[in-house]
């Protein structure tokens, strides 16, 4: 069984809009799923207009029609609350629910997610639709998981009318009491910008100048949070009459507008739509970092993988389709990271609207067509794979990713614009994946100690408390490698006293005199031979060792890489941005790290590690023809002391 839903073995299928076409080709879906070995299908995402016609009609008889004929052929239901774009009528009669921008301009009806997340009209009329789709399917024989709303901050993240800085101003209040504390908060003592009462602020709306950072910060944490708001009022009228059905929300991979550490803690499981673009030679390796993240987001469950393009998309300038045997590979990827489950966006090809071009299961040319031939062969393999369903991948790295040090790092007017968290990240990742070493990501009050490396490509804002514990970790045995531009700024986007890096200054055994942006185009070389780019710092070492110094620019002959020893552990820090080399680094780090924590050796990793040799879903190799899948000890293939088997593969890079 699933360790998702009650439906057995690992999840396959895709959105399906009925509403898009007459009934008499609900029939023939229905049989098409059963031949592709479709076990779920997510219905009634946008279906608010046609389940409720006006502010008191309602039409759920095609919708009883629909949910009967796919349990008749064996396929459950993830079940939307069709929340995510409100009908016609309802912004006719409550313009207000449109949400405005930053420059005052408010947004229209025709597209989709047009509503203010602070509008109590929509809240109520969302939180009236999800109850009644409760009380009439709670029971329905169909239903295995509740699908909430869909895609939380596609199209519209934040809302700048007045209902909104009513919000915001709450949201201040309950987060810093009085109005001198938030003054002390935002450092209006800058260019006059103390606020004698709360109702003197405003959502920062486009302004002459620069707008005071630490609003932005703050505008930044109530955007996410008052979309979470809405999500957890849907959830809370499923978890009152449906207890017992699972509830997720699905995600956009690493999406920098909402902290999905927050949102995890309040779903059943996570769930993700993740789009690679075939025309990027390195988009698996995007996709193994979307999917680590995934798994991590609630300590290593399983999760599924909600939304994927059968080929091409239809959103980007140029798009190009899978090669055959692509979205089978990048399907299993996502199982070997963690998946229970691969469903896609959609089941049929519209005909009609937007995304008339995107793909789906079953395309325009239907059964004779080569998507759909694939469909139905990976429909069949993937059912052959069920007994991996429930297993675990475990990590003794890990990454930290602080959503509040992304928003800070990204702020305007700073050293350099340059310096962006995906950016900065991805060598960091890409260096890891080349090595087959597997991560976690964690935020950076997590418990540190089951890792044996702890990597921060960059903590812009970092609390002290968070630098206790990553001190305490490597004093203890730990080894922390630390990017540039951390240690800068407290979680109210203030400078630590004495700069950076702030309280990890003793741990690093150093402290940073200068920053020193590098300028578009050009390249720092390094004594090793490595070359930076984007920035670098002057570093002033107090106890750390130097392990590489710049060999050209303003900055000749300082320190770059440096090492210190702490306790029983060390701390790594690279001053500067190394796109090609960080992989050396990591290497001398991860080397130095041995095997002294982690699952290995036993303590709180012990009885992941004891689960993962038991069966273990991680896909190994895939550069070639073929590549391994480990399902249990009963296999054959040692592959780490676990049994695999290996599946064929075309030769297309995973």
């Amino acid at each position: 069984m699933s360790r998702l839903t009650r439906v057995e073995g690992l999840l396959y299928g895709g959105d399906y809009n009925p509403e898009q076409w007459p009934e008499e080709v609900w029939q023939e879906d229905a049989a098409l799923m059963r031949e592709a070995g479709v076990s779920l299908a997510t219905v009634g995402v946008f279906s608010w207009a046609r389940l409720q016609p006006g502010p008191d009609a309602w039409d759920f008889g095609w919708f009883d029609r629909l949910l009967d004929l796919l349990h008749a052929h064996g396929i459950a239901v993830d079940l939307a609350t069709a929340t995510a774009s409100p009908p016609a009528w309802l912004v006719r009669a409550h313009p207000d629910v449109l949400p405005v921008t930053a420059d005052g301009v408010r947004l229209e009806f025709g597209s989709r997610q047009h509503y203010c997340p602070s509008s109590p009209v929509y809240r109520n009329a969302a939180l009236t639709l999800t109850r009644k789709l409760a009380e009439r399917y709670g029971d329905h024989p169909a239903l295995a998981l509740w699908h909430v709303h869909n895609e939380y901050g596609d199209h519209v993240t934040e809302c700048f009318c007045p209902r909104s800085a009513d919000h915001f101003r709450a949201w201040l209040r309950d987060r810093y009491g009085t109005v001198d504390g938030l003054n002390h908060a935002w450092g209006t003592g800058f260019w006059s910008q103390r606020y004698g009462t709360y109702d003197e602020i405003e959502p920062p709306r486009t302004a002459p100048g620069p707008v005071n950072p630490t609003q932005l910060l703050d505008w930044r944490r109530f955007c996410s949070d008052a979309l979470l708001g809405l999500h957890r009022a849907e959830r809370a009228v499923l978890a009152e009459i449906t207890p017992d059905v699972p509830a997720t929300t699905n995600f956009m991979s690493m999406f920098k507008p909402l902290d999905y550490w927050k949102w995890a803690a309040h779903e059943d499981f996570v769930s993700d739509d993740a789009y690679p673009d075939p025309a990027d030679p390195e988009a698996h390796v995007t996709a193994s970092l979307n999917y680590d993240l995934m798994r991590s987001l609630k300590q290593g469950t399983p999760w599924l993988l909600m939304e994927q393009a059968p080929s091409a998309v239809s959103w980007r300038p140029v798009n190009v389709p899978k090669k055959p045997g692509l979205q089978r590979l990048w399907s299993l990827q996502a199982v070997a990271r963690g998946a229970d489950g691969v469903l896609y966006f959609q089941w049929r090809a519209s005909r009609a609207g937007a995304e008339k071009y995107h793909s789906a299961l079953l395309p325009h040319g239907g059964t004779a067509s080569r998507g759909w031939r694939e469909t139905v062969r990976f429909g069949a393999e993937l059912a052959r794979l069920a007994e991996v369903a429930g297993s675990r991948v475990t990590a003794d790295v890990a990454i930290v990713l602080d959503w509040d040090a992304w928003w800070a790092l990204e702020a305007d007017d700073h050293p350099s614009a340059r310096m962006r968290w995906p950016e900065l990240l991805r060598p960091w990742y890409a260096a890891l994946h080349a090595r087959g070493v597997t991560i976690d990501f964690v935020p950076p009050h997590a418990d540190p100690t089951r890792y044996r490396a702890v990597l921060a490509p960059n903590l812009h804002l970092l609390r002290t408390a968070d630098a206790a514990r990553l001190t305490s970790y490597v004093r203890d045995g730990g080894h922390l490698v630390c990017g540039p531009f951390s240690g800068v700024v407290d979680e109210h986007d203030h400078i630590h006293d004495g700069g950076a890096p702030g309280p990890l200054a003793d741990l690093l055994g150093l402290r940073v005199d200068e920053f020193w942006p590098v300028p578009d185009g050009d390249r720092v070389r390094l004594a090793s031979g490595a070359e930076a780019t984007l920035w670098t710092e002057w570093i002033e070492p107090t106890t750390a060792a130097v392990h590489d110094s710049y060999a050209t620019g303003p900055l000749a002959g300082q320190p770059a890489v440096t090492r210190n020893q702490a306790g029983e552990g060390a701390a790594w820090y690279l001053s500067c941005h190394l796109p090609d080399a960080v992989g050396d680094v990591l290497d001398r780090a991860h080397r130095a790290a041995g095997r002294g924590r982690g699952p290995d050796a036993g303590g709180p990793g012990a009885a992941q590690d004891a689960a993962y040799a038991q069966k273990s879903r991680m896909i190994r190799g895939g550069v070639g023809p073929a590549i391994a899948y480990c399902v249990s000890r009963t296999d054959t293939a040692p592959v780490d002391g676990v049994r695999c088997a290996a599946v064929p593969l075309p030769p297309t890079q995973p």
